[in-house]
């Protein structure tokens, strides 16, 4: 029941350029009904039948007698209807597919099918974080790993020097990376902690303690910065959805510290959750115009942004998100303009 990523993908392609932030819009050829399979997600019944699928809400129609009427199974069937003119997708659940088994079957909420399935794109997500100006500073560090060696990989032990709380604690491992300030308003918006590791207390002695190393992204090395781990603020599935405001940003940086952006990088956008931006956001990313001289009359004109790519938000900060990059037609970069798809 999991949708691969090149699925994921090939409705992204079906999307329209030219489809308003605020007006869902039906697809040429969209049909009237629409059976449920297994294998379907919800985004991909969406582009069945909108050629902007990130907004199904909008034309979700929830029928108050279906039981969590918001979940689809495999076996009922979607109809396009419309109401006062406007179209409208509602569930018939009279076609469910029940196992045919001597005492009664009951359907779970976990059988329903998925929207965009984390464990499907989870490889490509990002366990970084961005702090405040003093968060990393102030926070515990590596002194040494085990018999003294300054590099230490997952399953070694490693000394930590710091505020440290007690045995069986989970702790992120992360390094200094690079410090955001906002292009337009020179705003600084925070600084990327990068991801190193997780390791978890063992003991602790005064102002040092043991920690044993659990997983590493790279070695660890002595002055990389401890904090503690975080419930992770990404659901288990992600509901595409168009932001709630007008957003308009840029595309601070790409993690890994390379300047061209492809599809699935990871980027940093400069806006976050005092901009209403919210974890499943689509927004479509634009290659600025430029300008050129009209050899006509002379003047320099400014050439309309190009709409090139299209990416997801997955995690968010207070003036900060980060997004995955789901598809990129043109060769995207840094600086390139994010806005309401």
């Amino acid at each position: 029941m999991r949708m691969h990523i090149i699925g994921l993908l090939a409705a992204l392609v079906l999307m329209n350029s030219s489809a308003s932030a605020d007006e869902p819009l039906l697809r040429d050829d969209v049909p009237d009904t629409h059976t449920v399979v297994k294998g379907d997600t919800l985004w991909d019944i969406s582009a069945t039948f909108l050629r902007n699928p990130w907004l199904w809400p909008e034309i979700w129609h929830v029928n108050a007698q279906i039981e969590n009427p918001h979940l689809i199974y495999p076996g009922d069937v979607i109809r396009l209807i419309y109401l006062d003119g406007k179209p409208r997708l509602t569930l018939d659940n009279s076609g469910r597919i029940f196992k045919l088994e001597p005492k009664a079957h009951v359907i779970s909420a976990g059988d329903a099918i998925e929207t965009i399935p984390l464990d499907e794109i989870n490889s490509f997500l990002s366990r970084s974080r961005i702090v405040g100006k003093d968060e990393l500073k102030l926070a515990p560090y590596v002194i040494s790993g085990m018999d003294q060696h300054l590099i230490v990989g997952a399953g070694d032990k490693v000394y930590v020097r710091g505020d440290v709380a007690e045995a069986a604690t989970v702790y992120g491992v992360y390094r200094v990376g690079e410090t955001f300030v906002d292009p337009e308003t020179d705003e600084f918006l925070g600084i990327q902690a990068l991801d190193i590791g997780t390791a978890s207390v063992e003991s602790k002695k005064g102002e040092v303690a043991t920690l044993k190393v659990t997983r590493t992204t790279e070695e660890m090395r002595i002055g990389d910065r401890l904090l503690r781990e975080e419930e992770r603020s990404i659901d288990s599935t992600f509901f595409p959805s168009a932001p709630s405001e007008e957003i308009e940003g840029v595309i601070l940086a790409v993690e890994g510290g390379v300047s061209q952006v492809g599809k699935m990088d990871v980027v940093v956008i400069n806006r976050g959750e005092r901009e209403s931006m919210a974890a499943g956001n689509v927004l479509a990313v634009y290659k600025r115009g430029g300008s050129i001289v009209d050899r006509v009359s002379g003047d320099r004109i400014a050439l309309p942004d190009e709409r090139a790519g299209l990416l997801m938000v997955f995690r968010v900060f207070d003036k900060v998100s980060l997004g995955l990059v789901l598809e990129a037609n043109k060769s995207l970069k840094v600086n390139d303009i994010v806005k309401n798809p």
